[in-house]
């Protein structure tokens, strides 16, 4: 299965980004702590090549506590800054300005050495669609300014916005990449909702939460629909079956697949991430 995404909106902003980093200090990359890997943009490192980078992992409340410390400890081995946030309930939020100033630390002692009394930090904000980009820089300026909204694509153009005298961020729109090289990367971000819902296959996307949930975790699973050891033991097929008519769906097979996926992004199954660090290959990301 091939799910790919990718607007025309998407490659102009993409050329946008290249065009906007000339006048930007550091990079905010967003990803969602759910599935970090797969919801970065690989583009995006040929793009941003050296330039400050602060990984920010958002949705920090609805992923595995415990792996999201990896992703963190795992982006900072790789020299980043990296932190961990809930922009929906404005969690840890005001560190982000502090990490950049941080990296900054040498242009702004420069900056005040020939007398500027407040020198300005410009952050690039960058990230696929549905990971909270626009919720975030909201939250930061304390304003309603950037369009938000729990689909994928509601950014579609570039602007300027003032957190604070020596803060400024630049919003950009969801950048996908035109090809998922690797076919579980689609799969991982259709259940997450970073793609939208039109372009992929219930059943298949729903399969695979499946087949996530009851390895990965799997007293959620087994809570959130009443199995027994006898239903856990099921082949994949046959549990889906059991499941849809379980749930009072008869034999329709995808309405069930549908359900998981419902159920997955509204955390019936509890936080949940679903890659870890040590499954990473390094030269993916650098």
């Amino acid at each position: 299965m091939a799910i790919n995404w990718f607007p025309g909106h998407m490659a102009k902003a993409r050329n946008q980004v290249q065009e906007k980093l000339k006048q930007v200090d550091v990079v905010l990359e967003i990803v969602d702590a759910r599935t970090p890997e797969a919801s970065r943009n690989p583009m995006m490192n040929q793009i941003v090549g050296q330039k400050p980078r602060i990984m920010v992992l958002n949705k920090q409340d609805l992923a595995d506590p415990e792996i999201t410390k990896e992703w963190v400890a795992y982006y900072k081995g790789l020299g980043y800054e990296a932190i961990a946030i809930d922009a929906q309930h404005a969690k840890r939020l005001n560190q982000i300005p502090q990490l950049a100033k941080k990296l900054m630390a040498a242009k702004i002692a420069k900056q005040k050495a020939r007398g500027i009394k407040n020198p300005a930090i410009r952050a690039m904000c960058i990230g696929i669609p549905n990971v909270g980009k626009s919720t975030i820089l909201n939250r930061l300026i304390k304003k309603n300014v950037a369009v938000t909204g729990n689909r994928p694509g509601v950014t579609k153009n570039q602007q300027w916005l003032k957190a604070d005298e020596s803060f400024f961020l630049l919003d950009t729109p969801g950048i996908l990449w035109p090809k998922f090289e690797d076919e579980l990367i689609g799969k991982k971000l259709a259940l997450t909702g970073a793609i939208a819902d039109s372009v992929y296959q219930e059943d298949i996307v729903g399969m695979y939460g499946l087949q996530f949930f009851r390895e990965n975790y799997t007293e959620n699973f087994r809570r959130a629909y009443g199995l027994n050891a006898d239903d856990l033991a099921l082949s994949d097929a046959d549990l889906m079956v059991h499941l849809a008519k379980k749930n009072g769906f008869a034999d329709n097979y995808n309405r069930m697949a549908e359900r998981i996926i419902f159920d997955a992004r509204q955390g019936k199954f509890g936080r949940y991430t679903l890659e870890k660090p040590e499954a990473t290959d390094d030269t993916d990301t650098e």
